[in-house]
């Protein structure tokens, strides 16, 4: 019953962490029979699979403003040993009941020490227990490149919580950490690892930041975003809305809006895969982005300069930069024109193109089709 009331405290403690597009605070956990909590997530392949999303421990030595799991939190505190957790992952995955893990701790000794104990775990699932899955890792604050080596080791991914865009930004949350050594050196560390060929990641590395009470501008957090991808080669960037939690000094600090973290996922998609630069994106006069509108649709209506754009001629960049047109359906319609010409919104329609979006925005054969505008 022991290992039981820490996978259901642990589990649930492990709630903030990131670790795919369907694996967040706002997700609806399972919860088996037994009470383990169990999240679905979206594997880089695309697979949806099930993980036991856990930490080590939440016991904590630093002081972070927002965090669940400060030091001065008055909270009940629980850990696993390796050998506890290790077997209880175990179980659940030859029950069938989990496909991966993902692992996170709050730090309640020197970062290379709880380092070194989430190593052992993943190295009892790997090599006692043969588990050959996905396996994500979350690098500890201050941990020295030796133990950021030997956890990456282990892993199919890893990620180093940036938590802030800037140095001042962190201060104002978590004022005892140092942005560049204790955050931003582990994933250049990362890097340049997996550049020498000592460590495989094969879904790479990610990254997370709290979005607003630390004041930053969603200008920086998507400059910052751009570089990772650019610069590092990160996977993914998560963008976590701030909730208040009841005894923490940020207790009163007013939530952060559920759609300022969809508008920053819709502006990191644009920078991913369509092509976008932050210095293209409609910021507003203090550098955020509108509620009003999805930022695509914002652009395409500050540049009509671009449109229409001609559906059976544009290429892909220009097919993407149309509102209703992603990758997958810009791959579509250029497939569909090897076989002769679109001709009318239904054609695009049966392409998977929102076409009540796309149609103001386009012209089939040089004529621009009917449409009613939207900005939803």
């Amino acid at each position: 019953m022991e290992i039981e009331k820490k996978l259901e405290f642990l589990g649930k403690a492990a709630q903030y962490d990131l670790c795919g597009e369907a694996c967040s605070p706002m997700v609806h956990r399972l919860k088996d029979d037994l009470g383990r909590w169990l999240y679905p997530a979206v594997l880089p392949d695309g697979k949806r699979v099930v993980l036991l999303k856990v930490l080590l421990t939440n016991a904590c030595v630093n002081d972070c403003l927002y965090c669940a799991n400060r030091a001065g939190r008055d909270c009940p505190r629980m850990a696993f040993t390796p050998e506890e957790l290790a077997s209880t992952f175990d179980a659940l995955w030859r029950r069938g009941l989990v496909k991966g893990l993902f692992l996170s701790s709050a730090v309640d000794a020197k970062p290379d020490d709880v380092m070194a104990r989430m190593v052992a775990v993943a190295e009892i699932i790997r090599r006692r227990y043969g588990f050959p899955g996905y396996i994500h890792l979350k690098v500890i604050p201050g941990a020295s490149k030796a133990a950021v080596e030997a956890l990456a080791r282990w892993a199919t991914r890893i990620s180093v919580n940036l938590e802030a865009p800037s140095p001042e930004a962190l201060k104002r949350i978590a004022p005892a950490k140092n942005f560049t050594e204790n955050l931003f050196a582990p994933i250049a560390w990362i890097k340049e690892l997996v550049e020498e060929g000592k460590v495989l990641l094969p879904a790479g590395q990610t990254t997370q930041f709290m979005v607003g009470p630390g004041g930053e501008k969603d200008r920086e957090l998507l400059r910052l975003a751009q570089s990772l991808y650019r610069d590092f080669g990160l996977r993914r960037v998560y963008y976590s809305a701030f909730q208040p939690i009841p005894d923490t000094p940020f207790e009163d600090h007013p939530p952060t809006p559920a759609w300022r973290e969809n508008r920053l996922y819709q502006a990191d998609f644009l920078i991913r895969r369509y092509g976008f630069t932050v210095e293209e994106l409609p910021f507003d006069s203090e550098g955020n982005l509108s509620r009003e509108g999805d930022p695509k649709l914002l652009w395409a209506l500050k540049h009509p300069e671009f449109f229409p754009v001609e559906i059976n001629t544009a290429d892909y960049y220009q097919l993407l930069r149309v509102p209703g047109i992603g990758p997958r359906s810009a791959r579509r319609i250029i497939s569909a024109r090897r076989k002769g010409n679109i001709n009318c919104l239904e054609d695009l329609k049966r392409l998977g193109i929102v076409t009540k979006r796309a149609a103001p925005f386009i012209t089939l054969k040089g004529k621009k089709p009917t449409f009613q505008m939207s900005l939803i």
